[in-house]
This record gives C-alpha cells, sequence and structure tokens, in this order.
C-alpha cells in the first residue's frame, strides 16, 4: 500500500517553482497531465523523506503564541515576534511564523484511537 504524504511544500519556492514547470510543459503538450500529478506525488515523497533524514540541527524558538489549532491531526500555530537560537549561537527573528506539524505515519498513536 502506497504511502501519502502531505502536499504543503508545495507552496514552497521550489514546489510553486515546479508546478509552474509543469503547467508551462502541459500546456505545450510535451507531458501529460498524469504525468505532471506523479512528479508532484514524487516531489512530496521526496521532500518529506529529506527533511526526516538530513535536518538534523536543533533550534530554540521563543515568541508569542498568538494562535493554535489542531483539525484532521494537524496542528497551526501562528507565532508572534518569534526568535530562533540556533546551534551555533545565531539568533533570527522575523514578525510572524506559521508552523504546521503533521503526524508522521510511523508515529505512534498512543491514545488507542484508529
Amino acid at each position: 500500500m502506497a504511502s501519502a504524504y502531505y502536499e504543503f511544500y508545495r507552496g514552497s519556492s521550489i514546489g510553486m517553482a515546479l508546478t509552474d514547470s509543469l503547467d508551462e510543459l502541459i500546456t505545450s503538450g510535451a507531458i501529460t497531465p498524469q504525468l505532471a500529478m506523479k512528479v508532484l506525488q514524487q516531489f512530496d515523497k521526496s521532500l518529506a523523506d529529506t527533511m526526516v533524514r538530513q535536518v538534523k540541527h536543533k533550534t530554540t524558538l521563543k515568541g508569542h503564541l498568538h494562535t493554535y489549532r489542531l483539525c484532521d491531526d494537524v496542528w497551526t500555530f501562528i507565532v508572534k515576534n518569534p526568535s530562533f537560537k540556533m546551534e551555533g549561537n545565531e539568533t533570527v527573528g522575523t514578525a510572524k511564523l506559521k508552523i504546521i506539524a503533521c503526524k508522521n505515519g510511523d508515529a505512534i498513536d498512543t491514545t488507542g484511537k484508529k
């Protein structure tokens, strides 16, 4: 059975560029829409797998939690005036941050729900 991957990386700059390129290829007749969907599904899988396997740095986040919500096992947090302290003691800040946290397919459900 194929695993499902979240599609929210498609909203990143690289995801938008890929989508625009695929649209141009479909319009020009170079590829079919079905092939474009397969490419996007592979993009979702590859990016999610890469984030799990290769991103190992830790950071500390401080800020004001403005909004949080849980819907369909997806947490969304809006943090105002966040600052990140990186492992090398570098600090980075911004006005607003949106965090989307999704349940990993390998995660263990301790609530007993299916």
